[in-house]
């Protein structure tokens, strides 16, 4: 079983290999689109305070005067209360991660000082470490980008509000991602109107972003490939160095005795994931355990060969119409395409140009 201590965990949150190249120059508004070249001209800004004074905030204690200030947004603040955060909300595929992975590269502070990690990264690494040593991980930070943000049950609730206002008050410029604006996180998981305080303090800790483009939030599951036979499954991880090879049943079992935040120290040195007798998940909280894991092996770049039902059918329609429903759709389409990445064929290389014989 793999471990990781917390100087490690705190490590790894960085951008992963899917977007260590992302900056903001790569990153293509759609012309007709104006709020994405917007959000960019926003988050170059917002990157060049980072580590100034108040880490891209006006002063430390997240407080603004009495008055209200006027931030790099332009609006005013409410009395009392410094959004010295950006959340960056949209649907799914207009590239807030990207922009967020950019952000986390352009700010000017050395990379031990900034952290980026998803939402559920965050919330396992509290449960890791516990909440006054994640507060002291993080404390000293200038930057924190979270991927993902989403409140899931009224413990994370909770946990979120109660860290970012530590960190918020240390200095630590605090970036976020979402499907959800601010206001309306929770929804259709928990009674979150019995959380209204907690929720309505996260969102004063930022101003949103809005970035639009096609809005795939409603979509269905896409077509997964035919599944591959056992022998195939079995073939390619003889064949491939580095390649696991594990009963899906059981692969199940296992991480259910291991805690989230262990999940990315599973795919040190795994080249691909070959899975036998793919079947529906059994209940929730094994589909919520097999999303982070989906996660983690989308953000390493790590293919997937599969045998036994189709990707497209893990997840039952109950789950699919549930509060979960967006975090399963990612799931599925991220392992969908890892599975299409493992069918690509391998390129040769090419072989050096040779020079014309002469005479």
């Amino acid at each position: 079983m793999p471990e990781a201590g917390a100087d490690r965990l705190v490590a790894e949150l960085v951008p992963p290999p899917r977007f260590g190249s992302a900056r903001f120059a790569t990153y293509a508004p759609d012309p007709g689109i104006p709020s994405q070249a917007a959000a960019v001209q926003a988050l170059t800004a917002f990157a060049a305070q980072v580590g100034g004074a108040g880490g891209g905030r006006s002063g430390r204690s997240g407080r603004s005067g009495r008055s209200g200030r006027r931030r790099w947004f332009g609006a005013r603040t409410a009395p009392g209360v410094d959004p010295g955060g950006v959340y960056l909300d949209g649907g799914f595929g207009v590239g807030k991660t990207h922009l967020l992975a950019a952000l986390w590269h352009a700010a000017p502070v050395p990379a031990a000082s900034k952290a980026f990690c998803t939402f559920s990264e965050l919330t396992h690494l509290a449960g890791a470490l516990g909440f006054q040593a994640t507060v002291r991980a993080l404390g000293g930070h200038r930057l924190l980008c979270i991927d993902e943000f989403e409140l899931d049950d009224p413990g994370d609730t909770v946990l979120v509000s109660s860290l970012l206002d530590r960190l918020g008050d240390a200095g630590v410029a605090l970036a976020a991602t979402s499907n959800t604006l601010p206001g309306r996180l929770g929804e259709g998981r928990f009674a979150a109107g019995d959380f209204l305080r907690e929720i309505q303090g996260l969102a004063a800790r930022f101003r949103t972003l809005r970035i639009d483009g096609p809005d795939c939030r409603h979509r269905g599951p896409e077509p997964s490939p035919s599944p591959s036979s056992p022998e195939q499954v079995a073939g390619a991880a003889h064949a491939l160095p580095g390649a696991s090879l594990d009963d899906f049943p059981r692969l199940l079992d296992h991480l259910s005795r291991l805690h989230p935040s262990r999940y990315g120290a599973l795919l040190d040195g795994v080249s691909a994931v070959c899975l036998t007798d793919v079947r529906p998940v059994p209940d929730q909280a094994a589909a919520l355990r097999l999303v982070v894991l989906a996660d983690r092996m989308y953000d390493r770049e790590v293919p997937l060969f599969a045998s036994g039902e189709r990707l497209d059918l893990l997840f039952g329609e109950e789950m699919l119409a549930g509060g979960y429903r967006k975090k399963y759709l990612r799931a599925l389409s991220r392992l969908t395409a890892l599975s299409r990445e493992a069918r690509r064929p391998a390129v040769p290389p090419v072989p050096p140009a040779r020079r014309p014989a002469e005479g």
